[in-house]
C-alpha cells in the first residue's frame, strides 16, 4: 500500500482523491470561448430577435445535456440534470432579456447575467459556490453555441490519454470514456468537487488542486500520474512506469473480485452502506455490494419545489427508496436545507453567513412543524416496509446534548429509531452527553472537516486543510468512537472519508461500525479491509492519531503496512 511514486522525482503534488496509476500522454481540455466585449448596440427594433437567437442557443444546449443526463447514473445524472436546469433557469433567462433589452448583444447579455448569479453563489459560499463552475461552463457553451463554434470541453482524441484542466465541468466529467481518459489531473478543484465525486464513481485515478505547476508541463507529454500519493511525474522510466500500472490494474482486478461482505482478515465485521438521493440512485446502489442506505439525503428531491410536499408525496418518495432495499437498514437524514442547499420553503433568505446560519435541524427551531410532518412520512412509510426492516433517522447539524434530546424524542413519539449527524465540532466534544439520548450516531466527515479547520472545503486554495486525514479531525472522530462504545451506541461514517480505502481502515481501527460512501466506491473499500487484520486497522489508527499533518498521517499508516 506505500504510494507508487514514493521514490520517483514527483514534478507536481496535488490532492489524491481517486487511487490508482496511470500511464499516458499528457491532454488539456479544450478551451473556454474567449469572453464577448460589448460591441456596437443592437437597435430596438431587433432586440426582440436577439433575445429568439439567445433563447434557441440556450434551448439547443439544454437539449444536448438533458440528452446526457438521460444516459448517465448516480451522481452524474444528478449534477447533469442540475446543469440543464441551470440553462433552462428563468431568472437568469430573465436577466439575460433584461440585457438585451439595453441593447446588449445576446453573447455579452449573457455574460452579465452569469456575473450577476456567480456574485450571488460566492456569497452563498459552501457548494453555492461550487456551483459558479457550472454557471460558467453553461454560459461557455451558450455563447459557443451562438457563436457557432465548438462546445468548450472534452479535447478529440483516439488514444489513452490523462486529462488535464483548469477545473472540470460536471457536465464534461460525467459521461467521461474512461477507456480513453484514463485519469484527470485538474489545477482547481477539492476533494468532496462534482469532479472528485463524479471520478469516484467512474473508479478513475482522479487529482484535484495541482495548482498552476500543472501549466508547465505541455500536451502530449507522458505522465505518470499516482492518484493516492496525489502525485504526477513527467521524468520516470517507460518499463518502472508501466510496471507501476500493472501492480495497479492487478489491484483493480482484485476489487472487481470483491464479493463480500465487509470484514478484516481475521473476521472483524464493517457494515459497508451506499449515501443515497433518491429512489433511481438508491435501486442503482442496490446492484452494488451495499448492504443498505448509510445516507438518504432526502433534501435533494426537493431542491427545485416551491411549496412543502405533503406527508404523502414525501411517504411515497421515502418508500421508493425503501423498497430498492428490502428489508436491509436504510438511515434517513431529515433536511438538510440551507447554506449551499436552498429549499424555497425552509430556508432563510439573507443570511450574512448561511454556512454558519439557520441549516439541518436548526430550521425546526422555529417551525417545526416542518420537521414533525417529515418523520410523519419517514413513519409512515417505515410503516410498509417488511416486518424486520431497519429505518433508522438521523438529524443534520446537531450542535447541543439539548437538540439530541428533543429530536430523540420526537422520533420516540413515532417509533422510529433517532441518531444525529456529528459534523459540528461541538457535537464531538460533547459525545459523552449527547449519546445517552440516541441509538446511534454517524459521522458526516465532509463538514466536520469544513467546520474543524475553518476552511471552506470547496476552496482549491485550502484543500490542503480540508482533507479529513487532518490530525484534528481525526482525534474528533477518534473522541466520538471512544464514547460510542462507551455508551454502547453505534458510530457510523457518511462522509467522502469512507471511500478511502486506506483511511476506511483508520476508522475501523477507531472502532466505527458502518462505513457509508458512494456505491462504487465500497467493493475498494471492502477489498483493502480484507487484506487487513483489526489488529492491524489498529495500529493504523494510532499511527495516524499520532501525526501532526496530513500528509504524515498518510505516510505514518502506509508504512505500518510495510
Amino acid at each position: 500500500m506505500n504510494n507508487a511514486t514514493s521514490s520517483l522525482n514527483v514534478a507536481v503534488k496535488g490532492t489524491g482523491v481517486v487511487p490508482g496509476v496511470a500511464f499516458a500522454p499528457a491532454v488539456w481540455v479544450r478551451p473556454r470561448p474567449a469572453l464577448p466585449d460589448a460591441g456596437a448596440p443592437v437597435a430596438e427594433d431587433a432586440r426582440e430577435a436577439e433575445f429568439a437567437r439567445f433563447t434557441e442557443a440556450a434551448d439547443a444546449v439544454a437539449q444536448r445535456l438533458a440528452e446526457r443526463a438521460e444516459n448517465a447514473d448516480g451522481h452524474a445524472a444528478e449534477v447533469l440534470t442540475a446543469t440543464v436546469g441551470m440553462v433552462r433557469d428563468r431568472g437568469w433567462r430573465k436577466t439575460v432579456r433584461k440585457n438585451v433589452n439595453t441593447g446588449q448583444r445576446a453573447e455579452y447579455a449573457v455574460v452579465g447575467a452569469t456575473d450577476k448569479f456567480v456574485t450571488m453563489f460566492e456569497a452563498a459560499g459552501g457548494l453555492m459556490a461550487e456551483r459558479t463552475t457550472d454557471l460558467k461552463d453553461v454560459r461557455d457553451r451558450v455563447i459557443a453555441q451562438l457563436q457557432g463554434t465548438e462546445e468548450p470541453g472534452l479535447p478529440s482524441v483516439d488514444r489513452p490519454s490523462i486529462l488535464f484542466a483548469d477545473d472540470l465541468a460536471p457536465a464534461d466529467t460525467a459521461d467521461l470514456n474512461t477507456d480513453i481518459f484514463v485519469a484527470l489531473v485538474t489545477e482547481l478543484g477539492g476533494p468532496t468537487s462534482h469532479t472528485a465525486i463524479i471520478a469516484r464513481q467512474l473508479g478513475v485515478p482522479c487529482i484535484v488542486a495541482a495548482g498552476n505547476g500543472l501549466r508547465d508541463i505541455p500536451a502530449d507529454r507522458p505522465v505518470l500520474v499516482d492518484g493516492a500519493a496525489g502525485a504526477i511525474v513527467t521524468e520516470v522510466d517507460e518499463n518502472v512506469a508501466n510496471e507501476l500500472v500493472k501492480e495497479s490494474q492487478e489491484r483493480a482486478a482484485r476489487i472487481a473480485a470483491w464479493q463480500g461482505p465487509a470484514q478484516t482478515s481475521d473476521g472483524h465485521r464493517v457494515q459497508l452502506l451506499a449515501n443515497v438521493a433518491d429512489p433511481k440512485a438508491a435501486r442503482a446502489a442496490a446492484t452494488t455490494q451495499a448492504e443498505g442506505v448509510g445516507l438518504y439525503r432526502t433534501e435533494m428531491s426537493y431542491l427545485s419545489t416551491s411549496s412543502e410536499p405533503s406527508v404523502e408525496e414525501q411517504a411515497k418518495l421515502y418508500g421508493e427508496v425503501f423498497a430498492a432495499f428490502g428489508d436491509s437498514k436504510v438511515v434517513v437524514r431529515t433536511l438538510d436545507a440551507g447554506s449551499d442547499k436552498p429549499i424555497a420553503y425552509a430556508t432563510f433568505e439573507d443570511e450574512e453567513n448561511p454556512a454558519l446560519g439557520v441549516r439541518g435541524v436548526r430550521i425546526a427551531r422555529d417551525n417545526e412543524g416542518l420537521l414533525t410532518r417529515q418523520l410523519d412520512a419517514v413513519a409512515q412509510a417505515a410503516g410498509e416496509r417488511a416486518e424486520g426492516a431497519t429505518t433508522w433517522v438521523m438529524a443534520p447539524m446537531v450542535a447541543t446534548a439539548d437538540e439530541a434530546k428533543w429530536f430523540a424524542g420526537l422520533c420516540a413519539e413515532r417509533s422510529l429509531t433517532a441518531g444525529a449527524m456529528i459534523e459540528v465540532p461541538a457535537a464531538a466534544l460533547l459525545a459523552e452527553e449527547i449519546m445517552p439520548h440516541l441509538d446511534f450516531v454517524s459521522i458526516g466527515t465532509n463538514d466536520l472537516t469544513q467546520y474543524t479547520m475553518a476552511a471552506d472545503r470547496l476552496s482549491p486554495q485550502l484543500a490542503y486543510l480540508t482533507d479529513p486525514w487532518q490530525p484534528a479531525v481525526l482525534r474528533l472522530i477518534d473522541m466520538t468512537c471512544r464514547a460510542g462504545q462507551r455508551h454502547e451506541v453505534p458510530v457510523g461514517v457518511c462522509g467522502e472519508a469512507a471511500a478511502d480505502p486506506l483511511l476506511a481502515c483508520v476508522l475501523t481501527g477507531m472502532g466505527v461500525n458502518s462505513l457509508s460512501a458512494a456505491a462504487n466506491a465500497l467493493a475498494g473499500v471492502g477489498a483493502q479491509l480484507a487484506e487487513v487484520s483489526l489488529e492491524t486497522c489498529r495500529a493504523m489508527a494510532q499511527a495516524a492519531l499520532a501525526a501532526t499533518s496530513a500528509e504524515d498521517a498518510r505516510r505514518a499508516v502506509s508504512a505500518v503496512l510495510d
